[in-house]
């Protein structure tokens, strides 16, 4: 790109205000930043700083430089990750994502995967913020609901994740252990997305009166807290139910309820050794889940 270090240059001293600061992010003399910026100003016409005792302010024009030099800089970040992705062996850094309520089962397989390959460094990271595979943000998603459609991705089926209804001992203490046919007076732990895709969540919403939901979460680990704490009853997952010797359920579970889990890796990753070797070391924990 013509005039890329000028506008790498002007970049740096907009994010930092300072010549000093974008010289030592950049590691040049200040005087070179001075006549980048006077050289990049006089090819465009246009003032992009105030210059002023404290340091630099960009003007308008300056911000609109700003944001497409971001833009670009961020690109190359993501393109220098994704070629990082593609070298040899189960070496270097390794990303996953998923949602945080299945860290504490994840994250047992993360930990014996890279003690098995010491060439590897491995990132877990977690929330509900879909990381952008086709920019290098992650090697490894999995994600919950329905197939996702992203173009150059590849999508497998991991684990359907069964979800059961449950009541807590504190509840029932308090009002008494529902059945099937009492559930429709009982207090209701729910989810706050209106909209949500959940399978559990669609059923609420067809079963449940919306008057008998007393406590609504956004996400499963505080929905789990809740409902053990006797605010109703409600729906967590299964490994949940059954590592807490305090919830019961409170009827079968319903193989409606259970949420297919995909991995989704990009296509120019998909095939890397790393990759690979993650896929299929999370497919056997998957199959010890399902036993």
């Amino acid at each position: 790109m013509e005039n890329w270090d000028e506008i790498r240059t002007a970049y740096q001293v907009a994010r930092l205000g300072t010549v000093s600061g974008a010289a030592d992010a950049l590691g040049v003399h200040h005087a070179t930043v001075i006549r980048h910026i006077d050289a990049l100003e006089a090819r465009m016409g246009v003032k992009l700083f105030q210059r002023h005792a404290r340091g630099y302010t960009a003007t308008e024009a300056g911000r609109d430089l700003f944001q497409v030099a971001q833009a670009t800089e961020d690109q190359f970040n993501q393109l220098s990750n994704r070629i990082k992705g593609q070298g040899e062996g189960v070496t270097g850094d390794l990303v996953v994502t998923s949602l945080a309520g299945m860290a504490h089962v994840l994250t047992p397989v993360l930990v014996a995967f890279r003690a098995e390959n010491p060439g590897l460094k491995v990132r877990y990271l977690t929330g509900p913020r879909l990381f952008r595979l086709e920019y290098g943000e992650a090697h490894v998603a999995i994600r919950a609901g329905s197939a996702p459609e992203q173009p150059d991705n590849v999508v497998q089926p991991f684990y359907n994740h069964p979800f059961d209804l449950v009541a807590s001992d504190a509840y029932i203490a308090a009002r008494g252990m529902p059945t099937k046919d009492t559930l429709k007076d009982h207090d209701w732990v729910g989810f706050d997305d209106p909209e949500s895709r959940a399978p559990v969540a669609r059923w609420m919403r067809a079963n449940v009166s919306d008057d008998r939901i007393l406590f609504k979460t956004e996400e499963s680990n505080p929905m789990l807290e809740v409902i053990r704490a006797g605010a109703g009853i409600g729906f967590v997952a299964r490994w949940d139910r059954q590592a807490h010797s305090d919830l019961h359920e409170v009827m079968p579970s319903d193989p409606d309820w259970a949420a297919p889990l995909w991995l989704v890796t990009h296509v120019d990753l998909h095939r890397t050794p790393k990759v690979q070797a993650c896929l299929k070391f999370l497919k056997a924990a998957a199959r010890e889940w399902s036993c």
